[in-house]
């Protein structure tokens, strides 16, 4: 018997380190096509909603929310969602690949202060403490306080990046009490689709093979795909296990980018990294009741 949940719980970590690489995967192929940001954002949630929504159908899960609250916090969600993966995109096509997902994971800065706020909990003396490390990854990580210099740009975006999937993760810290995982990534994702189809249909976009087959494996495969392999493959891990292995995904992003496009991270984007990297695996080896539950 011991034996039988060992070999799943191997199976679902090599699930989850798959999930998280292919999650990694989606910011160089957001750098490899030609298309703006928000183009691509909505193509990635254009294609994972419709995959989503397939998979929903062919399993018969619910799909209704129970209250008006719930659906208006899941449509705001959803517009938040499509702020996030838009102003990632641009961060990675301004600077870099490893400057936006850098940046992205100094997102429990800003839950410091918003979860406390919002659910009127106490600010904890450990939560500052991982709030300043990453505020002096940050001031590492930016080469001149100048708008002039595009990494410092791209910086700014990831930082706006950032704040919105605080925002998205204190969402679904409420919904996912209330709804599988899957049910809240559905509406998400589909209200990020219907908010970002004109920036798709109507923004200026060569639709080469190239383009087209890139934002397809970012919705489907990076997206829909990664998504559900990680949703099964929590359920037979802890939420710490889970949360120290989506910390990887920024390393998974840098190695892509150094092997498929060359890009080699500065000494100060690396001691910035190591910083904000460092503090954010601090903020998931909190006990899971003082996490924020992501469900996307």
């Amino acid at each position: 018997m011991a034996e039988q949940k060992d070999k799943e719980t191997g199976k679902s970590l090599l699930s989850l380190h798959a999930a998280v690489m292919l999650f990694g995967l989606s910011s160089v192929l957001g750098r490899f096509v030609d298309a703006p940001a928000a183009a691509v954002a909505g193509g990635r949630v254009v294609c994972s909603s419709l995959a989503l929504l397939l998979l929903a159908l062919v399993r018969k899960e619910p799909l209704r929310l129970r209250t008006s609250g719930d659906r208006k916090l899941a449509i705001f969600a959803g517009l938040v969602l499509a702020i996030h993966w838009t102003t990632f995109f641009q961060s990675i096509q301004t600077a870099s690949v490893a400057i936006g997902t850098i940046t992205f994971s100094t997102f429990p800065l800003f839950l410091t202060f918003l979860e406390p706020l919002i659910f009127r909990e106490p600010l904890r003396l450990r939560n500052l403490g991982t709030a300043a490390l990453l505020l002096a990854g940050i001031f590492i990580t930016v080469p001149e306080f100048s708008v002039e210099n595009r990494t410092t740009v791209g910086i700014l975006w990831g930082l706006v990046c950032s704040l919105a999937y605080a925002v998205l993760s204190l969402a679904n810290r409420r919904l996912s009490r209330r709804y599988p995982a899957r049910t809240i990534c559905l509406y998400e994702q589909g209200t990020a689709a219907a908010a970002l189809l004109p920036f798709l249909l109507f923004t200026p976009v060569q639709w080469t093979p190239r383009t087209v087959a890139g934002i397809a494996a970012i919705g489907f495969l990076c997206t829909a795909f990664a998504h559900s392999l990680y949703v099964s493959a929590q359920r037979k891990v802890s939420a710490q296990t889970a949360g120290i292995i989506s910390g990887l995904e920024t390393v998974y992003g840098i190695l892509y980018a150094l092997l498929f496009l060359g890009e080699v991270p500065s000494l100060r984007e690396i001691a910035g990294g190591l910083v904000i990297l460092g503090a954010a695996l601090a903020a998931s080896l909190r006990p899971a009741k003082e996490r924020p539950q992501h469900a996307a």
